[in-house]
């Protein structure tokens, strides 16, 4: 299965910092009530049919905290969504120290990850493994699996839809020293435990939060 996928058939695109959830009916039978600021609809094969929903979350209506669309031909509301947007596909990582502490950087008022644009040729490895380098300074990486891709949206300089997908990558060091990348307005790097992170509100993309969680889950499970 494509990595950008996972295992329930869903996509979850964040627009505004709200969810636009894409899936399959069997998915969307297993959410369960949605509550009256989820909006639910089937998707009836038409793309401009998408700009509604776009629309709505972009312009950040409170009656509207998440939408959820669904349809069994999965790949085509996938690809009609897309159409929508240029794509600018980025990588990261999420790395570990050997006392099981993770990278944190402080950029613009939020909490994130070290991640960037994929260069041209460029394999989506060999980038989040150069923007971790660059954005932090660490330099003795040791790549591991794959973690969740994520979707979000922004409009451009020249007004363009933009959809970025962020391809993750868990990375291991031995390093300990930091050096924020003050170009690219990082303003900390730290080391934190998951525990630390998740014990306390911070200012983080619900994207990033959704990604830690995961991994969270996941490392424990190790």
């Amino acid at each position: 299965m494509d990595g950008s996928k996972n295992c329930e058939q869903m996509y979850k695109i964040y627009i505004n910092q709200r969810p636009l959830n894409l899936c399959t009916p069997l998915e969307m039978a297993q959410q369960g009530t949605p509550t009256e600021d989820h909006l639910v609809a089937r998707y009836p094969g038409k793309p401009k049919f998408l700009l509604n929903y776009i629309d709505l979350l972009e312009k950040a209506s409170p009656k509207v905290r998440e939408v959820t669309l669904f349809d069994a031909d999965l790949d085509t509301l996938w690809a009609d969504f897309q159409g929508h947007y240029k794509i600018v596909p980025a990588a990261g990582g999420l790395v570990r120290n050997f006392a099981k502490q993770w990278l944190l950087i402080f950029r613009r008022g939020y909490w994130d990850l070290p991640k960037g644009k994929i260069d041209a040729g460029e394999s989506r490895e060999a980038a989040a493994m150069r923007e971790v380098r660059e954005e932090t300074g660490l330099q003795r990486l040791e790549l591991g699996p794959a973690l969740p891709t994520t979707y979000h949206t922004y409009t451009d300089d020249r007004g363009r839809r933009i959809l970025k997908p962020t391809y993750w990558f868990v990375m291991d060091t031995q390093e300990t020293t930091l050096i924020p990348q003050v170009e690219e307005d990082i303003e900390e790097a730290v080391w934190m435990t998951p525990h630390h992170f998740f014990a306390q509100q911070r200012p983080v993309y619900p994207n990033i939060a959704d990604l830690l969680r995961t991994a969270q889950a996941q490392f424990e499970e190790d």
